[in-house]
């Protein structure tokens, strides 16, 4: 009985499919010296330089702690750094953060090869399109 319950809980389930593509997520980017979180920061700040981390945290659904904390650590590294305008700041790549760019983006693409290989390109695409809809419908409460 509790299997049935364990497969039919989807907070279970979740959990161990976050584990999963976590563990597969941080085997690709540990090329580029990063946590997957910090590339797509990254990646976020190629997109649109000059980001406030309160709109990053928008973008990449964090909270402000959690953003600040990987502001920081990039920092140390040399990949970003902060213009303060008033009580806001905003966020840019170095010329060494630019540098990782090409790297990141193979990460990336690596990533969704592997678990496309597994799950199918078709699937796991349509997969990453639910679980986006379905959390903007769960974070709406």
């Amino acid at each position: 009985m509790l299997n049935v319950y364990l497969k039919e809980c989807l907070y279970f389930t979740s959990s161990r499919f976050t584990r999963i593509i976590t563990k597969m997520a941080e085997e690709e980017f540990t090329r580029s010296g990063l946590s997957p979180t910090a590339a797509y920061l990254l990646m976020v700040l190629y997109e649109n330089q000059g980001l406030s981390q309160k709109e990053i945290g928008e973008i990449l659904h964090l909270q402000p702690s959690t953003v600040t904390r990987i502001c920081e650590k990039l920092k140390r590294k040399g990949l970003v750094y902060n213009n303060v305008e008033g009580r806001t700041s905003y966020i840019y790549t170095t010329e060494q953060g630019k540098e990782l760019e090409a790297t990141i983006y193979d990460c990336w693409m690596r990533l969704r090869d592997r678990y496309a290989e597994i799950l199918g390109r078709e699937t796991a695409d349509e997969l990453s399109v639910q679980l986006e809809q379905m959390s903007d419908e769960l974070e709406k409460f």
